[in-house]
């Protein structure tokens, strides 16, 4: 491929992510300013497979669990949530693959078993949970995706198959302490936003309809898990590195300009932070937008299902149009899951 050649492909590439990067609430640069220095990182990277005329490699942590919490989510299996988001992700790939004939690949890094202690979900639901995304990549036909977790770690299960002792060698190996990681944390206004935001999650998870002790309480835990569960992540983050040293590195959440990950949605959704396994997709005025449980019975919403399984709600809004979501993704085929 010539010079030129190489370069429209891979600019033409990252326009493609770009599309769909998740950006900080309230950002002070403009969104040209953003990209820029977004792209000075991540369009090396994406060049250095093109010019070897190999697949476009990209691994993204996500689909760990679903939220334990009813007021947020359908249940505990995947739905329609994670099917449009699959979809999302597939034909992703399959929109480059248009114009660089080699593709690209994305690597579902699941999670889950990471946090598992700490997001009080038990590695048996989240085994289960992994179990029915291979089964539902498999129904779609997603050749483009691919699953891989901490149990498919060889340099780690070569000593244990047990998940609790997986994470005390995935911390002793790959995770920094938890003290440095809050003064990390402190030194930006990405790194707040980043620690507010998952202690929201957990706080919101715990949260359950039985509950009956303070909210204060549930706060103050949520904030203790919230610096554990960042620790886990970027040990995560740190073995994927290893893992997949070339690979494009996408995230679940919004990114820092010059980071080496690049956040992405994978359907609109109310904020941008929300996620397939924190909400439920919503049909509205036939297009689907990722919201809490909770948000969409006060809309009235209307719930789907299918072949008995709850999959989605409905909901007939006039006002619809009004809605924000934070994304600028475009309705995530809703024709396809129609038929």
């Amino acid at each position: 491929m010539e010079r030129l050649d190489i370069e429209e492909v891979s600019n033409k590439i990252l326009h493609e992510l770009l599309q769909y990067r998740r950006r900080f609430p309230e950002s002070e640069h403009t969104l040209q300013d953003e990209e820029k220095k977004v792209s000075d990182v991540q369009l090396p990277r994406i060049r250095a497979f093109v010019e070897q005329g190999k697949p476009i490699e990209c691994i993204l942590p996500a689909f760990p669990t679903k939220s334990p919490n009813p007021r947020k989510v359908l249940g505990k299996m995947p739905d329609m949530a994670e099917k449009l988001s699959l979809i999302f992700l597939n034909s992703l790939c399959q929109r480059i693959q248009l114009y660089y004939p080699p593709g690209a690949h994305i690597v579902i890094c699941s999670d889950g078993h990471v946090f598992s202690d700490l997001i009080h979900v038990d590695d048996d639901s989240i085994t289960y949970y992994q179990l029915e995304i291979e089964k539902l990549l498999h129904e779609l036909g997603a050749t483009h995706l691919s699953v891989f977790n901490l149990g498919n770690v060889e340099s780690l299960t070569q000593y244990t198959h047990d998940y609790d002792q997986l994470r005390e060698l995935l911390v002793s190996r790959y995770a920094r302490s938890i003290e440095e990681i809050k003064e990390e944390l402190k030194k930006t206004e990405e790194g707040v936003q980043l620690y507010r935001a998952i202690t929201r999650f957990l706080y919101e998870d715990s949260l359950l309809p039985e509950y009956t002790g303070s909210k204060n309480a549930l706060q103050k835990d949520a904030r203790q898990r919230s610096a554990g569960v960042i620790q886990r992540s970027w040990a995560w983050g740190n073995l994927l590195a290893e893992q997949f040293p070339l690979a494009i590195r996408l995230s679940i959440h919004p990114q820092p300009t010059d980071s080496i990950k690049m956040g992405i949605h994978m359907m609109p959704t109310r904020d941008d932070w929300l996620t397939p396994w924190h909400g439920v997709a919503a049909n509205i005025n036939g297009q689907f937008v990722l919201m809490k449980s909770d948000e969409v019975k006060k809309m009235n919403g209307k719930l789907i299902e299918i072949r008995g399984v709850p999959s989605h709600y409905l909901i007939e809004a006039p006002l619809a149009g009004n809605l924000q979501t934070a994304s600028r993704t475009a309705t995530a085929k809703a024709e396809y899951i129609a038929s």
